[in-house]
């Protein structure tokens, strides 16, 4: 069950930055607060910090705000985020409708080309869990926020050989940058071996320099978890849980800790449950209870 990454924000440069960074380690409330602080920017950049903030709202599990407030008549970037908006309040029921809005968007060379109509497109496949359509959007950028996608699509396809060598550009690029070192600690952790403390040193410096997040526990617990440490990784996930009550990557982490350690499980399946209920985790989980269920009759008859 361990994970150690999850969906990209994009990243950027000068003003931006802190928003950026802040959505990057995972804190979205901050990066809300830091993007309403930005004035006196061009259009293009007011644009781009929209997109973050928007971003952080529905990271927050506030997609509503973006629903409301991003208009018919907004620029494209902001178009794209809406997009993501619907796919996330709709829960995938209106997943038809805006999968075949982004293949029109795809084939229109005005859209097609936007950073982050190409960031929410690879996202919603994602969470679609079509790897290669989003691997198609992520794999044309050449912007660090889709090269990091790139990484997660290629760990996802299991082909840590691509995701290295996506790695080794992003470093070329920016090899201080945040979403440079997390990338490199979601390949390490799939390396193995010591790859994965070092793998656990990213996130702890990360936490350290910046501020510690959910996300950035959960990462902690995740290299824990790979290195057998489950009581460490235990505490990782409490600590994360603290921040974030509603994580769903690190309650299913805590389920699976919770088994290793022989401890009860349930009420952390009923949480991921209300908060989550389509979490890879669970569908794993029910598959397994179908398959011992249809065992069990086949044997019984």
């Amino acid at each position: 069950l361990a994970r150690s990454y999850t969906t990209i924000p994009p990243m950027a440069d000068g003003a931006l930055f802190p928003v950026a960074n802040a959505l990057a380690i995972g804190a979205y409330q901050q990066a809300v607060n830091e993007a309403q602080t930005l004035m006196g920017l061009s259009e293009t950049e007011a644009t781009e910090r929209d997109a973050l903030m928007y971003r952080a709202y529905i990271a927050m599990g506030s997609p509503k705000v973006v629903l409301d407030e991003v208009t018919d008549g907004a620029p494209m970037a902001l178009q794209a985020v809406k997009l993501l908006a619907r796919y996330v309040n709709s829960n995938g029921a209106e997943s038809d409708a805006i999968l075949a809005t982004i293949t029109e968007w795809l084939a229109d060379p005005a859209c097609s080309t936007n950073p982050t109509v190409l960031l929410m497109a690879a996202t919603i496949y994602a969470r679609e869990g079509n790897y290669n359509e989003a691997l198609k959007c992520s794999h044309v950028g050449t912007t660090l926020d889709l090269m990091a996608m790139s990484v997660q699509m290629f760990l996802q396809l299991d082909r840590v050989d691509f995701a290295e060598k996506q790695l080794r550009a992003m470093s070329q690029l920016d090899d201080d940058a945040t979403l440079t070192q997390l990338a490199t600690a979601w390949v390490n952790v799939r390396l193995g071996g010591n790859k994965i403390q070092e793998a656990y040193y990213v996130y702890s410096e990360l936490g350290e320099k910046f501020s510690w997040t959910a996300r950035l526990y959960a990462g902690c617990a995740a290299c824990q978890m790979h290195m057998g440490r489950f009581e460490e990784a235990e505490r990782d996930l409490l600590e994360a849980l603290s921040k974030d009550a509603k994580d769903s990557d690190a309650l299913a982490n805590l389920i699976a800790c919770a088994m290793h350690l022989g401890k009860p499980t349930a009420r952390h399946v009923t949480q991921l449950t209300s908060v989550d209920p389509n979490h890879p985790a669970l569908l794993r989980m029910k598959s397994l209870e179908d398959s011992f269920a249809r065992a069990s009759a086949a044997s019984v008859a």
